[in-house]
């Protein structure tokens, strides 16, 4: 494995795993602030990343997807919520889902604004090999990585986070049933989104991510990230 290769893998873990983490602290923080203690009592509002940690979700289909050139993303384990504590759980249940996607923004724009920062030094930043990995490979990753997760995450299709804004049609009287469907259909869902492309000969998803992640990329970063 050459130093390229390293570097790129390093990136990539490194983009990945603070993506993953602050979504899904945020979630447990949204839904804390509405009056849910859930996750707080199951430490799900800690940085550390063994706190989210999923086997397949978080390592193994990051690196299938890197192996297969595909556009990487994944997921950490669900940060439990109760939207019962909500006073409105319709509205709770949107805002606690939507906010796992806003803080990836937050951080995709950090990313380009440290680029636009940096900018005018960029040709004596790139004149050395790790200024140059920081500038030209890490900052457009973490970028990506992160508008990635957060248009993935908005296909309103359970259990993805833009399916919250279906609970705001759904009867109260089924509403633990919706929510039940979202907790435990992630997984599968997860497996079909790999495995379908293949089966039908066209990648729908990631036609959608490089529409969307990608070309909001380009217009956030000084130069066009390919």
């Amino acid at each position: 494995m050459d130093a390229s290769t390293v570097a790129y893998y390093a990136c990539a873990i490194l983009s990945f795993v603070p993506a993953l983490v602050l979504h899904e602290v945020a979630h447990g923080f949204a839904a804390y602030k509405l009056g849910d203690p859930t996750a707080k009592s199951a430490g799900r509002l800690s940085l550390n990343p063994a706190k989210h940690v999923d086997p397949f979700g978080t390592v193994i289909l990051p690196l299938m997807l890197m192996v297969l050139n595909m556009p990487i993303f994944g997921y950490a384990k669900p940060v439990p919520y109760n939207p019962s504590y909500f006073k409105d759980p319709r509205k709770g249940d949107a805002i606690t889902g939507f906010a796992g996607p806003c803080a990836n923004l937050v951080m995709a724009a950090v990313a380009a604004g440290v680029a636009w920062l940096l900018y005018p030094a960029a040709p004596a930043i790139v004149a050395n090999p790790l200024g140059e990995c920081f500038y030209l490979m890490f900052l457009p990753m973490f970028c990506l990585i992160n508008l990635y997760l957060m248009f993935f995450n908005l296909i309103p299709i359970p259990p993805l986070d833009g399916s919250s804004i279906v609970a705001l049609f759904i009867p109260e009287r089924l509403l633990p049933k919706w929510y039940s469907i979202q907790r435990y259909a992630f997984p599968v869902f997860m497996i079909c989104v790999v495995a379908l492309p293949y089966i039908i000969g066209v990648n729908p998803f990631s036609w959608y991510l490089d529409a969307t992640a990608g070309s909001l990329a380009n217009l956030m970063f000084p130069f066009r990230i390919s």
